[in-house]
């Protein structure tokens, strides 16, 4: 099946680069206040943090066996 572009309106487009458009207005985040977290986010945040506690003490100790500091 093939489609004929004959009838096409072709002034109805109106294609506008993102550089040259009109700015948009950012909605800010101070409006949104605070908002609750879960018992099972607070652990998952929890245990993220102590993964990368670990691997930036796993990563130092390397640099240190790297720099002979430590054997």
């Amino acid at each position: 099946m093939t489609t004929s572009i004959t009838n096409f309106d072709f002034d109805t487009y109106t294609v506008v680069h993102p550089l040259q458009d009109a700015p948009e207005q950012k909605c800010g985040g101070e409006a949104l206040g605070k908002f609750g977290m879960t018992r099972n986010v607070k652990i998952s945040l929890f245990v993220l943090r102590g993964y990368l506690l670990l691997m930036m003490g796993m990563l130092a100790y390397q640099i240190l066996v790297m720099a002979r500091i430590l054997h």
